[in-house]
């Protein structure tokens, strides 16, 4: 649609919505139902239960919650890939679909030291997946014997209610300060885990700059953008439905989608209103973040005794602490995960972020995150299923 017709019709649909049902129907808030599980699992609920409703507020790519659990085995409980939710054309490679599944471990094992339980972890209990492939064997096995009054506890606990990843502007007027980077630092210590970060800002300029680059190059190939418009959930009723993806309660997007003006058929024209609007929050996200953090894994040592998959795991199970140190902190942090991107087109990005961060080639040493950090309000939690869907049957 032309831009001049599109405010037209749009304007005409911000009357028709604010006569037909007052302002207050819409709300940018999400429903009740699919926020429910931020309030906490009922104590009722048995052991592995509980835990797992913890577990499934860790966060995924695109939000997908990639996660089946096996909890047919008394004491125990086998996590599996969800393989209907993976992101082929983004993580071609499902690494970030890997990444996630540590972050939904850690975040489990945190959850049973809170009850007493001191789990053990068994990765890839039937072996582990090859480099580029997914498969329906288990990541991880995690089991436990009797409870224990005196087993201490982990002091992130608290934070796992309290995590958001904010996909806004960051205050550019506060920055953050160089002491955060060691605490953050401390939230990964024991893990097989490399962390950088930098506040300097002769250095977040350039970094600022790829990751709007990268993103722009996401946008404008089309397999790629069409992978994210499709799991775009327009309005209540289509959060209510999906309950993951990319929720989008904004008015104008709302209206807009109502009226046929927000085609999700194919990609968004250059140009067009859509496609600005992606250029727009992607400048925000990427020029306002006031540091940078990442972490890594040494690919050549990993590939070469055949745990390149368990060196993500662990990724995804240090990321999930850093992210609920930075919560404890009152920071925030947001994965900026196009550059680290594997497919083609992306390669130009890929290789320079390697080489502005680690000075080597990713054959040698593997960005796993790169994020942004810095500080604004509270956003909402993102949407999250029904707990009994994340149980394999």
């Amino acid at each position: 649609m032309k831009r001049r017709d599109f405010i037209r019709v749009m304007g005409g649909g911000i009357a028709l919505a604010a006569t037909a049902g007052g302002m207050s129907a819409c709300s940018t808030r999400y429903p009740d139902a699919v926020l429910e599980a931020w309030n906490g699992p009922d104590d009722a609920l048995g052991l592995p239960m509980w835990a797992v409703a913890y577990a499934i507020l860790a966060p995924s790519s695109h939000n997908r919650q990639p996660w089946l659990v096996d909890l047919r085995e008394s004491n125990s409980i086998s996590l599996h890939v969800d393989r209907e939710r993976m992101l082929p054309m983004t993580d071609p490679w499902f690494r970030q679909i890997t990444v996630s599944q540590g972050a939904f471990i850690e975040s489990l094992l945190i959850a049973l030291k809170e009850r007493g339980v001191a789990p053990q972890l068994q990765l890839f209990p039937e072996g582990e997946f090859a480099p580029r492939e997914v498969d329906d064997r288990p990541v991880a096995r995690i089991i436990w014997e009797s409870r224990s009054a005196t087993l201490a506890k982990d002091s992130l606990f608290p934070q796992l209610l309290r995590r958001q990843t904010a996909k806004v502007a960051y205050d550019t007027a506060r920055p953050v300060a160089e002491s955060v980077l060691e605490q953050l630092r401390s939230a990964v210590a024991g893990f097989e885990v490399g962390f950088g970060g930098t506040v300097s800002a002769d250095r977040v300029a350039p970094l600022r700059s790829l990751c709007l680059d990268a993103a722009k190059v996401e946008i404008n190939t089309g397999r790629t953008i069409m992978e994210s418009t499709r799991l775009m959930r327009i309005g209540p009723e289509e959060i209510s439905r999906h309950r993951d993806g990319i929720s989008i309660n904004e008015l104008v997007p709302r209206i807009a989608d109502a009226l046929g003006a927000f085609d999700r058929s194919q990609p968004p024209a250059e140009g067009s209103v859509g496609y600005n609007k992606a250029i727009e929050r992607f400048e925000q996200h990427s020029l306002s973040a006031m540091g940078f953090v990442w972490l890594t894994t040494a690919s050549a040592r990993h590939l070469a005794v055949g745990s390149s998959r368990s060196a993500e795991v662990n990724a995804g199970r240090a990321y999930i602490r850093l992210q609920l140190k930075a919560t404890e902190l009152g920071l925030q942090m947001h994965p900026m995960s196009q550059a680290p991107q594997e497919f083609e087109e992306m390669k130009p990005h890929y290789d320079h972020l390697h080489q502005l961060l680690l000075g080597r080639p990713a054959a040698e040493e593997t960005i796993q995150m790169f994020c942004r950090i810095g500080y604004c309000e509270n956003q909402q939690h993102s949407p999250r299923r029904s707990l009994k869907d994340f149980v394999k049957t």
